[in-house]
């Protein structure tokens, strides 16, 4: 929070493309020299947008060593990038999103790896939960255990027709322990997150949707794509609708929102106050007045 007031007081190769769009696509390659996690940039009418695909199918994206290690790899590129307006976090492994913690490798580790591989997962999520971006996680299949948790630090979720979510932890005698418990909470309130937790129940994406766990669930395919890519046609349609307005405005509204459930509501108003400081002397807002007067679409760089 204190870093938060600081820096405001501080002056694809698959799924839907628009026509002439394409994708520009970048990895990092793990132990083996696999790319596990890829950066796909939007090209034409989608410029803007990025793409962030998990691609571990060996292991149904299960979050080893090497995959969060390239994920925060493409978080740090991702966070300075001021082309990037839009990021859709998805995976390329049809039939699962991330299907949680990697157990073959953590019953290889003694109690300190799993402490320090546990520390490196929870900084990965909170660097993507605080990328100044909007975020869209597409849940094409299985959402389990670290899956879920990590789709709950973007801040838009979407789930597809064969979506399967849960936090299963307390079925291996754990607890969710990269966030699941705090942010799946003020999601949907601690008398629900309590039954999920408590029961390990496993959920579908119209019960996720009805609950609030996501904000959008596609019961069919959408037109061009088959089921495994649904959730991801829908993510792109909410990052076009994101993406022609202005790219400062939407970074304050976001750490605007994010602080208001973290700060009494007199804090949040004094955040929300420096956050539009921020907007005020952009060359954007000056755009956007412009195109209001000319009767015209506005074009906002970002400046």
């Amino acid at each position: 929070m204190i870093r938060m007031l600081s820096s405001l007081g501080v002056a694809r190769a698959a799924g839907p493309l628009r026509a002439g769009c394409r994708l520009l696509t970048t990895g990092a390659g793990g132990a083996r020299g696999e790319a596990e996690v890829e950066v796909e940039r939007h090209t034409g009418e989608d410029q803007g947008i990025v793409t962030l695909s998990l691609n571990r199918p060996r292991a149904r994206n299960a979050l080893s060593r090497s995959l969060v290690e390239q994920l925060r790899a493409r978080l740090d590129e991702l966070r300075g990038d001021g082309a990037a307006r839009v990021v859709v976090l998805r995976s390329r492994v049809a039939g699962v999103f991330c299907a949680g913690a990697d157990l073959k490798e953590r019953a290889t580790m003694t109690p300190g790896e799993v402490e320090r591989f546990l520390h490196s997962m929870r900084t990965a999520f909170v660097e993507l939960e605080r990328l100044p971006q909007p975020t869209i996680a597409a849940l094409d299949g299985a959402a389990l255990g670290g899956g879920l948790e990590l789709s709950l630090c973007c801040d838009l979720r979407v789930a597809g027709p064969r979506a399967v979510l849960g936090l299963p932890e307390t079925s291996l005698a754990i607890i969710p322990g990269a966030g699941g418990t705090q942010r799946l909470t003020r999601l949907v309130g601690p008398s629900r997150a309590k039954a999920l937790v408590f029961t390990a129940r496993r959920f579908g994406a119209q019960p996720a949707l009805t609950m609030g766990v996501v904000n959008d669930a596609v019961e069919g395919g959408a037109e061009g794509t088959g089921a495994d890519e649904a959730a991801y046609g829908r993510a792109l349609e909410w990052a076009r609708e994101i993406l022609p307005n202005g790219p400062v405005a939407v970074r304050m509204a976001k750490r605007a929102i994010d602080c208001a459930g973290a700060v009494d509501p007199a804090t949040g108003l004094d955040v929300e106050q420096l956050c539009y400081a921020r907007v005020i002397p952009t060359q954007d807002r000056l755009e956007g007045l412009r195109a209001f007067k000319e009767k015209r679409r506005p074009v906002y760089t970002g400046q």
